[in-house]
């Protein structure tokens, strides 16, 4: 029998024997399995945290009871235990939940959350708010090994110790963070597992948690026990498991990294739905690089835990360069200030992160970089307006980075163009530069660039025209081609195509030759506003009779909303922004 058809809610569990929720996990799993592999998402780390989940909503009194997941991609079992089965059960219903917690859809989640290293955090306040209400509950905190490479969670574990009354942090180790783990605790991590938790060196019991461990971190029966043991529990424990991440499916248990998110694939073939791209602007940058560092031995690559989306896998095939090759984990903050210090004794550092995960670092950014104005490059990918999560949004960059003094911000528009901005930026030591990877397929223009960007703010003008200027930033320069060619097939006139390339820093020159013999200008943006780009020509043409029209997306959070909607919502398409033109210019 399936037991899962008897579960709607935790209450359920209670009335089910140890047997029975053995059964669940399997059921769970082939669920879990098989809505992943249709929809995509994150699939080993949901796949390994089911027992411990199921043990969780069993010992404990959820929502009463508050179990905190560290950035909640291992939440899909707590949602299938919490009323939200059908979202996996059902093909029709698969869009009807997110991929991570969400206040909006349970009670019995308590944040929206999506980056890492959170939960301990969060979870000390919700401890500090119950000490303080005088109530009684259990606050849970659930934290990956990877995530504890995050400096929040130091500061978490280090705060959580002092509330002196109940507080459970259930460390998930699996022995992985998105790719391999790399850091000094996870020596300790691994001396922990290998002596069944009694080894006298334990950085918890260092920071002052109570401690358990338990080896078989799949095993729900294992995990019951353990959970009664410190259920209702006076003072900060920590309970570490080990679990097997990708556990029930074979692959995803060998390719943990490959498996860690994916694509919607095949289960009998394994392979993904959606044609493979040939070649991407992560694989041009990889492949760059690795020919670099082997050129220069000053040149040190830099990630925080994303190698393959920023296509460093390439450095990890490479030997001889294991040197040049720095995976920090999931602590982008350090990472910067590793960048500038490297930046300092003349090393060529590069460090690559997502945009999301870039908006941790704006202190080390201004403080760390920008002041020191040491020549760090920085590789931004995943830029741009997306139909993504709420939590894993590439909009804010532009106004985050391009408005520190000193770094110099770079927007090319192809392969070509990102190339000679790399080699430039790699090989200039005036100040920090950051790069803005085209967020789209690759286009390559054949055409030969030099190296030289040290004429700062100096725009590229490709069309010259009148009457209107059309400025198109980085990846959606062809946009603003698409928008100049429309213009002139429906109105006959010939506007002036700019490719602005510094997104730090306006061409004051150039900007101001458009008052001769032009009525409009418009500025096209793959991100947000508020602070952006387009605003900066705005303001230049503040004091005169030139009009602007920026064009990018709102201040809001948007989550899962198709770029279809977005492009229209936020008039993005050639042919609304031509319309917007006709209604300035022809009312006139």
């Amino acid at each position: 029998m399936n037991i899962l058809n008897k579960v709607t809610n935790p209450k359920d569990l209670k009335n089910l024997t140890i047997e029975e929720l053995t059964s669940l996990s399997t059921d769970i799993r082939d669920v879990l399995i098989h809505k992943i592999s249709t929809t995509g998402g994150h699939f080993g780390p949901n796949l390994g945290m089911v027992e411990a989940t199921i043990a969780l909503h069993y010992v404990f009194n959820s929502p009463v009871d508050k179990i905190v997941f560290d950035v909640s991609h291992q939440s899909y079992v707590h949602k299938i235990l919490t009323g939200r089965k059908e979202a996996f059960t059902n093909p029709d219903k698969y869009g009807s939940v997110t991929g991570f917690t969400a206040p909006e859809e349970s009670e019995h989640d308590f944040f929206t959350i999506g980056h890492t290293s959170t939960s301990v955090s969060l979870a000390c306040g919700l401890a500090k708010s119950r000490n303080l209400k005088g109530v009684k509950e259990n606050i849970i905190a659930v934290i990956g090994d990877g995530s504890l490479s995050g400096g929040e969670a130091y500061e978490g574990l280090n705060n959580a110790v002092e509330l002196g009354n109940n507080f459970i942090v259930l460390v998930n180790d699996n022995d992985m963070s998105i790719a391999e783990n790399h850091g000094g605790l996870y020596k300790n991590l691994k001396l922990l597992r290998e002596t069944n938790g009694k080894a006298e060196n334990n950085f918890f019991k260092a920071l002052g948690f109570d401690y358990y461990y338990v080896e078989e971190g799949n095993n729900v029966e294992a995990l019951i026990n353990i959970f009664k043991t410190v259920k209702d529990i006076d003072h900060p424990v920590v309970v570490h498991m080990h679990t097997i991440k990708g556990k029930g499916y074979q692959d995803a248990e060998e390719q943990k990294e490959t498996f860690h998110w994916t694509m919607p694939f095949d289960l009998e073939t394994k392979k993904p739905f959606m044609e493979e791209i040939v070649e991407s602007y992560e694989d041009i940058l990889g492949k760059f690089f690795v020919h670099k560092a082997k050129e220069d031995k000053e040149v040190v690559v830099i990630t925080a835990a994303t190698p393959g989306p920023v296509g460093f896998n390439y450095f990890r095939k490479e030997t001889d360069l294991k040197d040049q090759y720095v995976d920090v984990g999931i602590a982008e903050e350090h990472a910067v200030a590793l960048a500038s210090g490297i930046a300092s004794r003349g090393g060529k550092p590069v460090l690559s992160l997502i945009s999301s995960f870039i908006q941790r670092t704006y202190d080390q950014l201004s403080q760390d970089l920008a002041i020191n104005n040491n020549p760090a490059l920085i590789m931004v990918h995943w830029g741009g307006i997306s139909g993504g999560d709420v939590t894993h949004l590439g909009i804010f960059d532009i106004p985050l980075i391009s408005n520190i003094p000193n770094i110099v911000y770079l927007a090319p528009t192809s392969k070509e163009e990102l190339l000679a901005m790399t080699e430039w930026g790699m090989n200039q030591t005036k100040r920090p530069v950051a790069i803005r990877v085209p967020n789209m397929n690759v286009i390559s223009t054949g055409e030969q660039l030099t190296c030289d960007f040290d004429n700062i703010n100096v725009y590229q003008k490709t069309i010259d025209g009148s009457e209107i200027a059309i400025i198109g930033l980085g990846s959606f320069y062809q946009l603003g081609e698409k928008v100049q060619h429309m213009l002139r097939e429906q109105t006959g006139i010939q506007a002036t195509l700019i490719n602005p390339r510094y997104i730090t820093g306006i061409d004051r020159s150039l900007l101001t030759s458009l008052l001769d013999n032009h009525r409009l200008v418009i500025t096209l943006e793959d991100g947000i506003l508020d602070g952006g780009f387009g605003e900066k020509i705005t303001r230049f043409y503040g004091d005169t009779d030139m009009k602007v029209l920026n064009f990018g997306a709102t201040k809001e959070f948007t989550d899962r909303i198709s770029m279809n909607e977005l492009y229209e919502r936020y008039h993005l398409k050639e042919n609304m922004i031509v319309d917007d033109i006709k209604s300035i210019l022809f009312k006139e």
